[in-house]
């Protein structure tokens, strides 16, 4: 078991945000503006900073520039919070990543789910499981279906070095049956499905969620997960409505405005993060755009 796990795994019952990645006029990464976005993030107290994820736009980055966030990242934190290093694609290329993301001072391991559209559910267990047998810090495994059987969640959940697992299927019948069924396990499973969904998950034995509205407001994330701790999901539930809005945007287009809902609240905030990349989508329609500002300014009302 590498060292630090239990750690990691009560960092992760917090809130792993997960940063955008900003662009410059060029469309090259701007690190400068990144590094003062992660200082701000780590600053308020965000637990986990998961670098290079989706809202990170992982697969729209070389693996170069992956590399560049990932190092950048875990910089500008400066262990105020645990940066979890986004890694994926080739299991050869993630393991790659790992390895230099670890070097770079990156804490954690954050794997994305195996998207090969031949893939088996229980193979992609096992690109996960072959990630954490060579990670030499903790792996947090990132899991987008409800293929996975209950015996394949116990064989994640079993793993020596797997810390947690980023349940990201809106199936809560079968995390329900798998958090019963793993209670001897010390893995944590967490939200993958931000903060509308927190409530539903903490209610049947998860811990922590992860949250791409946190580089936007951090302070009402924070306040929702507090709520969530102490067992107030009145609160919770009154705090997460405020933002339903700005949520709703992001599944505009099949879930393509999912990252550009929140760079361009960024903008709207004074933060030029650039537009989204291709095959998502670059700016929001002028209608869509003028609701987020309304959103925002509500919001900005209420702090």
């Amino acid at each position: 078991m590498t060292k630090d796990i239990q750690s990691i795994r009560q960092t992760l019952t917090g809130i792993s945000g997960v940063p955008v990645t900003p662009y410059d006029a060029s469309g090259a990464i701007n690190e400068k503006l990144l590094s003062k976005l992660i200082a701000g993030l780590a600053g308020a107290g965000i637990h986990n900073l998961m670098a290079a994820g989706n809202t990170g736009e992982f697969f729209s980055l070389s693996l170069d520039e992956i590399r560049r966030v990932h190092a950048v990242t875990a910089e500008a934190a400066g262990g105020r919070a645990l940066v979890s290093a986004a890694v994926g694609r080739s299991l050869v290329e993630a393991k790659a990543l790992a390895r230099d993301a670890i070097s770079a001072g990156c804490g954690a391991i954050m794997s994305h789910h195996p998207m090969d559209p031949f893939a088996g559910p229980a193979a992609q267990v096992d690109y996960f499981l072959s990630l954490a047998d060579a990670a030499t810090v903790p792996v947090i495994a990132y899991v987008r279906t409800d293929t996975f059987s209950v015996g394949d969640f116990r064989r994640l959940g079993a793993h020596e070095n797997i810390a947690g697992v980023k349940f990201a299927s809106g199936n809560l019948m079968l995390l329900a049956d798998v958090i019963r069924q793993t209670k001897d396990l010390p893995t944590i499973w967490v939200c993958g499905l931000a903060e509308a969904w927190a409530p539903a998950f903490y209610a049947i034995g998860a811990q922590g969620f992860t949250s791409g509205f946190v580089n936007v407001f951090p302070q009402i994330s924070l306040s929702v997960h507090a709520a969530l701790t102490r067992g107030d999901y009145p609160a919770a539930r009154e705090l997460i409505d405020r933002f339903a809005g700005f949520e709703e945007l992001r599944t505009h287009y099949r879930n393509g405005s999912n990252v550009t809902v929140v760079k361009e609240a960024l903008a709207i905030l004074g933060h030029e993060v650039g537009a989204v990349r291709l095959p998502g989508v670059p700016k929001l329609a002028p209608t869509e755009r003028r609701e987020l500002e309304a959103i925002i300014q509500a919001q900005m009302a209420l702090a």
